[in-house]
């Protein structure tokens, strides 16, 4: 969008003019962890001196490639992710010194093995339950079996000093970008849909997080003031939409534009993209292990049975950003979050008395007519 502010082009284009950033801070000695889920602990990448960084995963331009080892029907972002590997076109793939993948899918689990060929890959076993205590005990195995691994590979000491000071620093973003989100609260918010998701997505590629900080509030800042001025992006009358399931990137960004295009507008994202792994710090005041434990092992990712967190939060975001419309976004063949949707479809309608829709999609462009049709009578309904 041309009409964007610089700062929201800044976060935009945090992903492409990271490539550089990252070619200097290998060439400077820095390590590099390549990962894909927001179950990894970033903080324990952070403490052993790394640079923990998200791999390519969000477009159809090598899932060609990678359908000449993986089977069609297979969810796009597998399939993405790894034709980004076998093809070379991810720098940030390989720029990375070690993999970090999480069983949160039995085709992502498969993949690993795959990956695994071409690069170092470690791999942490996500319980299935975020109830009990050997789900508590097995996840925290795997975050100090992660931390043993960045010790023995890059030949360093993660102290509980150096892990307590990076959880600080990741609250202190987790802070920033919530009070961001929140932006989307006010009626009508000071920000579009699209503007939310670029910022959010190019948070990850901001490496300097004190400077993301700063930028962060910044952009709060400048959104308020011109706020009062008078200034309006998002027209009043507009339906207020909450995007929930899998994650979005901009192969998906077809469906928000539908959105904002029909009358809609995006408030919120109950997905990993936006906020479930934000909505929650890390307690800063109990042993760190202990901590990234209980704050990882509880986001309410569709792969947990049962998944109350993630209706829970649902829930508060509804009330809180005054929802008219729930739109639950499914990637295909993400059996999870399919299955799920009946779930979430009964609690959105019979207990929040709010409309629901799902869309299946991939990341190709070819069903633009149809979502656009879709979302259109959806809107038009509220």
């Amino acid at each position: 969008m041309n009409n964007l502010p610089e700062v929201f082009e800044d976060f935009s284009e945090a992903r492409k003019q990271g490539f550089i950033t990252i070619k200097n801070l290998k060439d400077g000695g820095k390590k590099v962890v390549g990962t894909f889920c927001t179950f990894t602990p970033w903080e324990v990448i952070h403490a052993a001196g790394a640079v923990p960084v998200s791999l390519c995963a969000k477009s159809d331009e090598t899932i060609a490639d990678a359908e000449k080892h993986l089977p069609r029907n297979l969810c796009p972002l597998i399939k993405s992710s790894y034709g980004f590997a076998i093809t070379d076109k991810c720098p940030y793939f390989y720029f990375s010194d070690l993999i970090v993948g999480e069983t949160t899918c039995d085709g992502k689990k498969k993949m690993y093995e795959y990956l695994g060929e071409i690069k170092e890959v470690h791999v942490m076993q996500l319980p299935q339950t975020y109830k009990g205590e050997d789900a508590y005990r097995l996840w925290r195995n795997e975050i100090i079996r992660l931390k043993e691994k960045l010790q023995k590979e890059f030949g360093v000491d993660v102290t509980k000093e150096e892990l307590s000071q990076s959880i600080k620093l990741r609250n202190r973003e987790r802070i920033a970008l919530k009070e961001f989100y929140e932006l989307g609260k006010m009626c009508p918010p000071p920000i579009t849909g699209l503007e939310m998701l670029k910022v959010l997505n190019g948070a990850s590629f901001k490496w300097d997080k004190d400077e993301e900080i700063r930028e962060l509030k910044d952009l709060i800042n400048r959104s308020k003031s011109e706020y009062q001025e008078g200034q309006r992006k998002v027209s009043p009358d507009a339906k207020r939409i909450l995007i929930t399931g899998c994650p979005m990137g901009e192969a998906t960004e077809k469906i928000i534009k539908a959105i904002e295009e029909n009358g809609g507008a995006v408030v919120c994202y109950e997905n990993c993209t936006g906020i479930k792994e934000i909505s929650k710090l890390v307690d800063e005041t109990i042993d760190p292990i202990d901590a990234l434990t209980e704050k990882y092992l509880n986001i309410g990712c569709s792969c947990m049975s049962p998944n109350d967190n993630r209706v829970n939060l649902l829930s508060e975001l509804i009330d809180d950003y005054k929802v008219d419309g729930v739109i639950d976004v499914i990637l295909q063949a993400c059996h999870t979050y399919s299955v799920e949707a009946f779930n979430i479809k009964r609690f959105v309608n019979d207990k929040k008395k709010t409309a629901y829709m799902s869309i299946e999609t991939d990341y190709s462009q070819t069903d633009i007519g149809q979502i656009n049709t879709r979302i259109a009578a959806f809107i038009e309904m509220l």
